[in-house]
């Protein structure tokens, strides 16, 4: 389908010379000279692209634009200036116009706009196409996934949403485990009240016991005012608890004090505080094996696991990958001021074939890099980092000598066998980065410990 344009400008000779340079582009025009029978041909077939002059015989520019934007949010509307009018086509952006031309106008500067605005149309186009081919596919805000793995967490977060119970995310780094918390919690009767959020990894117990809880003024050295805690200051709405998994023992059984008691006691406190929280815990260890080894408390396991949501890996869901690398592509070319359509089938081969240890979190850091290097309004293997670009060529091999692949896979098993589990020693003995080295270490098939 072809994009129409409609010219609304008072002096013929203006609509005759844009018609035909627009025209020649390939665009279908029709010129107006005065507002009412530009809006009562809009009223029966719409215009995707409009060229209008702020200063007409029967009607106000702005007022025409206002109506415009009133009934057809997706037309997009250059604004014709003369002398003196920069301002209000300035006024008129702000009101929701695509850009402005001035006269006299540059020939160049018409069609540039006019193409501008049509891909901004087509894009449109498509992508109310990919909805309607997912017509019936069931989605998340936030979350994007049409494979049948996601399509079975996103009806099972409704479901919880709607039961006030807490919630256990079984997932690995980078899959979503905040998203999904904050899905459940907007999905819920606790939507209108505080979604708060901490990650119980790498702090001490005190300062653990301190965000929590609160504290009350004096009750150590350097407490000179009392503090609210996150649990009070989320009463009546949702605590997303992350890592759970690397909460000390003693913390554990102050939480489970919280969910039997329904009540805190700030450090230093002595009158108890009541609670309405929904807690929603998150981790990527397996508990069940963590209760065993009595590294967690068996009694707050069940506490937390009414429900348990496991967010499946990447690798686990590839037929998503298209739809997150458009998704990704769309939001790094408003970030960046980009204008990349696509990714080149080549270079999304090689995606399709990768494993993503990292996650959904590494493609789109991935497609961030891709969009910002790339040169062409496509992405290509060569603005893939240059890791996944030798995914390509690792199948190839020498003769008789060992090939670049294969000195580099001995090399790194032999550091992984020195470093042992301890990943960080390995990626500086290399001189890697952590999510190249996990790369390295899947394309080559070899585990921590060589």
């Amino acid at each position: 389908m072809g994009v129409r344009i409609a010219i609304v400008d008072d002096e013929a000779t203006v609509c005759k010379r844009l018609a035909s340079v627009l025209e020649a582009e390939g665009f279908e025009t029709e010129a107006f000279q005065t507002a009412k029978p530009f809006l009562d041909r809009m009223g029966r077939r719409a215009f995707d692209v409009v060229f209008l002059d702020l200063s007409l015989p029967d009607m106000n520019g702005m007022q025409v634009l206002s109506q415009l934007k009133a009934g057809c949010e997706d037309v997009e509307i250059i604004i014709i200036t003369g002398q003196g009018t920069i301002e209000s086509a300035v006024e008129a952006m702000k009101l929701g116009a695509f850009h402005y031309v001035s006269k006299p106008f540059r020939l160049h500067d018409v069609r540039s706009l006019a193409k501008a605005a049509g891909e901004k149309i087509q894009l449109r186009r498509e992508n109310k196409s990919l909805r309607a081919a997912l017509a019936g596919t069931d989605f998340i805000s936030g979350f994007i996934g049409a494979s049948p793995r996601m399509q079975t967490v996103f009806a099972t977060i409704k479901k919880v949403a709607a039961v006030d119970c807490n919630v256990l995310l079984q997932a690995e780094t980078g899959t979503g485990k905040e998203m999904a918390a904050r899905a459940i919690h907007k999905l819920s009767p606790r939507k209108d009240a505080p979604f708060v959020s901490f990650n119980c990894g790498g702090f001490t117990e005190e300062l653990i016991s301190s965000e929590l809880f609160g504290h009350e003024k004096g009750a150590f050295t350097g407490a000179t005012a009392t503090k609210i805690g996150l649990f009070e200051s989320a009463d009546g709405g949702t605590v997303f608890l992350d890592e759970i998994g690397e909460m000390p023992i003693s913390m554990q059984v102050r939480l489970l004090t919280v969910l039997q008691d329904k009540r805190i006691l700030r450090v230093g406190g002595a009158r108890p505080i009541e609670l309405n929280v929904r807690i929603i815990a998150a981790t990527n260890k397996d508990l069940k094996r963590a209760v065993e080894k009595g590294e967690f408390r068996e009694d707050l396991f069940y506490r937390i696991n009414v429900v348990e949501i496991n967010l499946p890996k990447l690798e686990e869901r590839l037929d998503d990958i298209p739809l997150l690398v458009a998704h990704f592509i769309e939001k790094f070319n408003q970030a960046f001021g980009k204008k990349i359509k696509k990714i080149s089938p080549s270079a999304l081969s090689i995606l399709m074939g990768y494993s993503f240890p990292g996650n959904v979190r590494e493609l789109e850091n991935i497609i961030q890099r891709a969009v910002a290097l790339a040169e062409k309004d496509s992405i290509q293997i060569q603005d893939l980092p240059p890791d996944l670009q030798e995914l390509e060529f690792s199948g190839m091999k020498g003769e008789g000598l060992l090939t670049l692949a294969e000195m580099e896979k001995q090399h790194i098993a032999r550091v992984l066998s020195v470093a042992g589990a301890n990943i960080g020693l390995a990626c500086n003995i290399l001189g890697l980065p952590r999510t190249t080295l996990w790369r390295r270490m899947r394309k080559y098939n070899l585990s921590k410990e060589e």
